[in-house]
């Protein structure tokens, strides 16, 4: 099975889930815009459930690359590769802590322009992939961008304050959920191939 092969059926399932829940979410009472509340406590399974979801799938990157790291330190200390696992770790563990602990919306608090913190991010991101775009050429770094462009267009959707809550909840939701599917299996594909060829070269040593 091809790489792009794997992503097509990743998401192809991962849509119809969605589309299950929407409609169960239906079906109990709730409206869709439900599914992508802030976590809170609810006797509804529903509420919130794809923003927990979400938020789950932002730690898969931040354990798959320390881990990583971790075990290709012991197997190849003098790597220079193992610096863009590191990394990746890092700036994972960023947007990780960024979702749970809402640290974009405090800096706006304080008085930094929304377009000040939108540029701040986008620094970052474009250091990493500047920094590191020989290593990202050598794996399928369209699944990334994919995922990127997704995060994208939700931020952008959440930018209009659109007043229909449920198609609102749609459009940032949805892609926003399926940003970072693409962007776990992209760093959990990465991280099993880097491995696995560092284990082959300490074979053959």
């Amino acid at each position: 099975m091809t790489i792009s092969h794997s992503v097509f059926i990743l998401n192809f399932v991962s849509l119809l889930v969605v589309a299950l829940l929407i409609k169960i979410t239906q079906i109990s009472g709730l409206k869709v815009s439900d599914l992508f509340f802030q976590p809170y406590f609810s006797p509804n399974p529903n509420v919130a459930l794809l923003t927990r979801t979400f938020q789950i799938l932002c730690s898969v990157p931040v354990i798959v690359c320390t881990f990583t790291y971790g075990l290709a330190k012991t197997l190849q200390p003098r790597n220079p590769e193992n610096r863009f696992i590191l990394f990746s770790a890092l700036l994972t563990g960023g947007f990780l802590l960024n979702q749970i602990y809402r640290i974009h919306i405090y800096m706006i608090a304080v008085g930094i322009p929304k377009l000040g913190v939108s540029l701040l991010y986008a620094l970052v991101l474009f250091s990493y992939g500047w920094f590191f775009r020989r290593e990202l050429q050598l794996t399928p770094y369209q699944i990334l961008l994919t995922g990127l462009g997704l995060l994208f267009l939700a931020i952008c959707v959440d930018s209009l304050h659109l007043k229909n809550k449920i198609f609102s909840s749609l459009l940032e939701g949805v892609p926003k959920l399926f940003s970072e599917i693409n962007i776990a299996f992209y760093y959990w594909y990465v991280c099993k191939c880097f491995l696995l060829k560092a284990f082959y070269k300490n074979l053959e040593s």
